[in-house]
């Protein structure tokens, strides 16, 4: 839909990777460049070893999400060295062997939805265990969140805050 803003998951086929964190420079140049190609507004993104949530707003004429992702994915992948285990339908396709075919996508809703994927972004890095401070991650748009005045710098969920959709386990 043109104009929406969407929440995305991406993921890496081998989810036991870091290539993207290993190689943040070439992912954050793959974005540039199709952001230059097809705009669009990042609300919110963090990139962790293996996969990454972001949100992003589209231009009013142009809802085409998933054509920025091809191109993003394909940008990252002719830059990176070849060599990862390729199945015999992605080498029928002459597809790499890097990125998830499909990826995640959801419609913000309305202004709690996107309170709390905005939450679930910045919180990732600690749900999964890489720092204990959502500040300590530096693949994170939180830095800038915190510089906008969106956080302050040592925010976490409460017990009670809802980090997208779901309930922080104690």
């Amino acid at each position: 839909m043109a104009g929406a803003t969407y929440f995305f998951t991406v993921n890496l086929l081998d989810r036991n990777s870091n290539l993207l964190i290993d190689h943040i420079d070439t992912l954050r140049q793959a974005v540039a460049r199709v952001r230059t190609l097809m705009p669009f507004h990042i609300d919110a993104w963090v990139v962790l070893p293996d996969h990454l949530h972001c949100i992003w707003t589209l231009p009013e004429q142009d809802g085409n999400f998933p054509k920025r992702w091809q191109a993003i994915k394909m940008g990252f992948s002719r830059k990176i060295t070849l060599g990862e285990t390729l199945s015999a339908s992605r080498q029928k396709r002459g597809e790499r062997g890097i990125w998830q075919r499909r990826f995640w996508e959801h419609t913000i809703r309305n202004d709690c939805d996107y309170a709390a994927h905005m939450d679930y972004v910045h919180f990732n890095p600690v749900k999964h265990g890489y720092v204990e401070q959502t500040a300590d991650w530096k693949f994170s748009s939180f830095h800038r969140a915190i510089r906008q005045g969106l956080y302050p710098q040592t925010w976490m969920p409460s017990d009670d805050t809802e980090v997208g959709g779901e309930r922080p386990q104690p």
